[in-house]
């Protein structure tokens, strides 16, 4: 049988795992929460261990709790951000809606560690207290919206942005090298005048740098934090000053521009920062699947379909049909996409979620805005190094579509009329024969006027030919 200890809170004692440094609620909260098995990110729980690691500084410096204590507490949560302990953060993200199940998961294994850190037994309470010492000027319901704006700010500038800056060169570095190669434009799917390669990754490449800038634009208020609010805002029980040297700590540690928050019962009672960042990173879903989509049908056949790209090869493609590759990385992406669409839709419900003083679904909200953060930053470079970047173009493939395309008569309507021109395309279409080959035997003008008005690259360049 696993060996425990009893631990001990205010409704009594209950038994725990004699090795783990959590305590009586993380207990009762494992056992009341068996929902999903969905847990907090290692980002969120080091975000809330530094929370508590400057809180400890703080409460010395302003003599609430002995600087030994505060040296063992900021220790303990020094090893979680490391990444230690992982595995005392059991919790459920389904859980109680102000997060107080995990906020005390926290203040638990820092209490415990540090009076372990100290020579005493875990569970003693004794010198360190989960409450008294480590939850010190604070509340769930500060120290949870706090955490997911210091866990979200980071990945966003840590790790998404640069992900979206690495997948926006490498796009732009293909509409470069595909600049000459002249290809059909697709309108309504259906053939349209000539466009190059080169234009249409610069188009991709541009809605990446679109995203960047909307990602940018939301750092102001995920940059405010919630902390000094306490409990509904008033800030009772926190010392004066307590939160704003807390929050300066924070922002030189992670040298990112955290401030306390404009209005604490705005910041404890609504989430409408993590609304509108995730808002963002909807809106890069939405280009990610414009883009992936596109590379995957450019690269459709590889005889029977489009055939205007090479994608690289990485794996086989099916269990039945041999010699068959597919875009898994284009696959990859759009299934991302779609996942941080349906997180969206479960953060705006969750934003919806505020009465009055408290939002109550911070926890689902923490989760799934930072899954859609992480999922995005691995997409965009996945996408960059295993699918762009290694992409080539079939320049005959594309000289081939262009010549039989039957917009080349596009060109044409200025000059002879955009009746003889449709004229010219049906013919062309009804014979099989290209609009080149119709208008030369029309004898419409000289074969070098008809030369240049149906050149390919003149007509992405924009104006009338001829």
């Amino acid at each position: 049988m696993t060996k425990t200890r009893t631990e001990t809170d205010s409704l009594g004692p209950i038994e725990v795992p004699a090795d783990v440094y959590y305590g009586a609620q993380t207990e009762r909260a494992f056992r009341n929460f068996p929902v999903s098995g969905l847990r907090f990110s290692h980002r969120f729980i080091a975000a809330h261990a530094l929370l508590k690691r400057e809180a400890a500084r703080v409460n010395q410096e302003m003599e609430i709790v002995p600087a030994e204590i505060a040296d063992a507490i900021v220790q303990a949560a020094d090893e979680v951000i490391a990444g230690q302990h992982g595995d005392n953060f059991p919790l459920d993200i389904f859980q109680t809606g102000s997060g107080t199940s995990t906020n005390m998961n926290v203040n638990e294994v820092l209490s415990n560690r540090a009076i372990e850190i100290l020579g005493g037994e875990m569970g003693s309470k004794q010198p360190v207290h989960p409450n008294d010492h480590v939850n010190a000027g604070q509340s769930s319901n500060d120290t949870i919206p706090t955490s997911i704006h210091v866990a979200a700010y980071g990945a966003l500038v840590e790790d998404l942005e640069p992900a979206v800056v690495h997948l926006a060169e490498a796009l732009e570095a293909k509409a470069e090298a595909f600049d000459d190669i002249v290809k059909i434009g697709r309108t309504h799917l259906q053939d349209a005048v000539p466009v190059r390669l080169g234009q249409e990754f610069s188009g991709y490449a541009q809605q990446m740098r679109n995203a960047i800038a909307r990602l940018e634009a939301v750092r102001p208020r995920l940059a405010e934090l919630a902390l000094g609010g306490t409990a509904v805002g008033t800030g009772l029980n926190a010392p004066p000053g307590f939160a704003d040297r807390v929050i300066a700590n924070m922002a030189r540690t992670t040298g990112h521009p955290f401030v306390p928050a404009a209005n604490r019962f705005e910041a404890l009672a609504a989430k409408d920062a993590a609304v509108e960042t995730s808002g963002a990173l909807k809106t890069l879903a939405v280009s990610l699947t414009k883009v992936a989509n596109d590379l995957r049908w450019l690269g459709s056949g590889p005889r029977c379909g489009f055939g205007e790209i090479v994608l690289p090869s990485l794996q086989p493609g099916s269990s039945i049909m041999p010699g068959k590759v597919n875009p898994v990385i284009p696959e990859m992406a759009l299934m991302v996409a779609a996942q941080v669409m349906g997180n969206d839709a479960t953060i705006a419900l969750g934003g919806m979620a505020g009465n009055f003083e408290l939002n109550v679904m911070m926890p689902v909200i923490a989760y799934n805005l930072l899954q859609s953060i992480e999922i995005l930053s691995h997409a965009c470079r996945l996408l960059a190094d295993k699918c762009v970047d290694g992409l080539e173009a079939d320049a005959e493939r594309n000289r081939e579509m262009v010549e039989k395309s039957l917009a080349m008569c596009t060109s044409l309507a200025p000059i002879i009329g955009y009746d003889e021109a449709a004229s010219i395309a049906k013919e062309a279409f009804k014979t099989g024969r290209t609009v080149r080959q119709i208008a030369s035997q029309r004898n419409l003008m000289s074969a070098e006027e008809l030369e240049a008005v149906l050149d390919p690259r003149g007509m992405t360049e924009g104006g009338i030919q001829g």
